[in-house]
């Protein structure tokens, strides 16, 4: 295992109960690493026995179609997927809370390319009763941000394409309401925290330029520029550099990142 997937393997060993599922929240900025982690935390402990499924917060997004509904009823900046009220929290709630009943489950899956959900024919199945589940994405265990913060708009995109805060408020009233649903049903919950919001615009440029490695040429031509990368993620400033100051002192473990995504420090929740 990688070293954030190290630091992480045993607290949750910790955390296990035998005939209890564990639903573990990996927040993380994308690039940062989690996905990864969640996937060889997830071999790790298949390996000792346990049933484990992953679920990924992207795999609940909208499809390109509703969102360009939420775009022409809202605000246009929903056409983006990201941002709480961009995700189907009605299938993620109703996918954990099966997992905490412990019954078999298919897990949502979403097609980044297409823009659109996969088929729940193409969802894999987790056999239950499951001994842990990984759901780890952006803002997983997120807060909503507080109301002085949403009204000055935190970078250029907040002040020229939503000056008035319809778009920014509206997610985040989502996220005091139907997204905490969904991440009420978290039992613990860790956050791997760069070095800065700066450092996450180089992380997904790295990403994306790996994508591209790994695809070849038919994802190239579909590959962002750098400056595409800054205006990707200027829609998830805000709530990130909100995670950053108030997820640490509640998380069960914040893993400090370095810039080059290696764990400096592991602090635990007293």
């Amino acid at each position: 295992m990688n070293p954030i997937a190290t630091a992480l393997a045993g607290q949750i060993e910790s955390w296990l109960t035998p005939g209890e599922p564990l639903i573990v929240g990996l927040c993380g900025t994308q690039a940062s690493g989690k996905s990864t982690a969640s996937a060889q935390l997830a071999r790790h402990f298949t390996g000792q026995g346990l049933r484990v499924g992953t679920l990924s917060l992207d795999d609940l997004y909208l499809g390109r179609t509703v969102r360009a509904g939420l775009a022409e009823q809202i605000h246009p900046l929903f056409a983006t997927r990201g941002p709480p009220g961009t995700h189907d929290t009605a299938i993620g709630i109703a996918t954990l809370d099966a997992v905490k009943a412990g019954r078999s489950v298919m897990l949502p899956r979403f097609d980044k390319r297409a823009d659109e959900p996969l088929s729940s024919r193409e969802w894999p199945l987790l056999d239950g009763p499951c001994d842990l589940l990984l759901l780890e994405g952006w803002c997983v265990g997120a807060k909503p941000v507080p109301s002085d913060l949403i009204a000055r708009p935190v970078n250029n995109l907040e002040r020229d394409d939503d000056p008035d805060g319809v778009w920014r408020s509206f997610w985040n009233a989502h996220l005091a309401r139907e997204t905490a649903e969904l991440f009420a049903r978290i039992d613990r919950l860790a956050y791997l925290r760069p070095p800065s919001f700066e450092v996450v615009h180089t992380w997904r440029c790295e990403q994306e330029q790996a994508y591209q490695a790994q695809d070849g040429a038919q994802r190239a031509a579909a590959a962002m520029t750098d400056e595409q990368v800054a205006r990707f993620i200027a829609h998830y400033e805000r709530l990130t550099r909100w995670i950053m100051e108030e997820v640490p002192g509640r998380a069960d473990v914040t893993i400090q990142l370095d810039e080059a995504r290696t764990p400096v420090s592991v602090s635990e929740r007293a």
